[in-house]
């Protein structure tokens, strides 16, 4: 096995759009039509919409696959030109993307008028998650695994549902729920 594929990691493709005025409810019609869309394709791991916490700013959605080579095949994918396609009238720019490997997207401002968050805040956002994570999910599985207890196992298991937590389900909610606090513009 080579060391790309022992050391694969997910990768997201970050898109950014900043949508026309009084076209909200045709981009959020538009956007229940591509997510499902995506989930068909092989290595799908998930999709995140930050939406803006004000009028005029971007929606930046993050799409996960598991390869790099998976998130291409979607990306380059003529069902998502079509959409991309479809979706041009409703934007005031075209479609902006980058691709970020692991999970370095959550603190990555979405335009660069937004400073990234301060390290201090990064910090208290993920103490926030962490710390409850690493004390819950010992104590589940010591429940429905005690054999379990102090070997490599339940130390790779409780480590592995702490990750997965942490990137698939407490991030995407607390960096949407703390968008105000985190984002600072840089020019009004």
């Amino acid at each position: 096995m080579s060391q790309s594929q022992t050391h694969k990691q997910h990768v997201t493709l970050v898109i950014t759009h900043k949508v026309a005025p009084a076209r909200e409810a045709e981009y959020e019609t538009w956007l229940n039509k591509i997510m499902p869309q995506a989930s068909t394709f092989p290595g799908h791991l998930g999709v995140n919409v930050i939406r803006p916490s004000r009028s005029g700013d971007a929606y930046t959605i993050l799409v996960r696959f598991d390869t790099l080579e998976n998130l291409n095949a979607w990306h380059k994918s003529d069902l998502r030109k079509q959409l991309v396609d479809e979706v041009s009238p409703l934007l005031l720019q075209s479609d902006s993307t980058e691709v970020r490997p692991g999970a370095e997207f959550w603190f990555t401002p979405p335009s660069a008028t937004v400073r990234p968050p301060a390290r201090w805040k990064q910090y208290l956002l993920t103490l926030l998650v962490i710390y409850p994570s690493t004390h819950i999910v010992p104590w589940f599985w010591g429940l429905f695994l005690p054999q379990l207890k102090g070997t490599e196992g339940g130390h790779l298991l409780n480590d592995a549902s702490v990750v997965a937590l942490v990137v698939f389900l407490w991030m995407p909610i607390i960096t949407r729920v703390f968008h105000s606090w985190l984002t600072r513009t840089t020019a009004q």
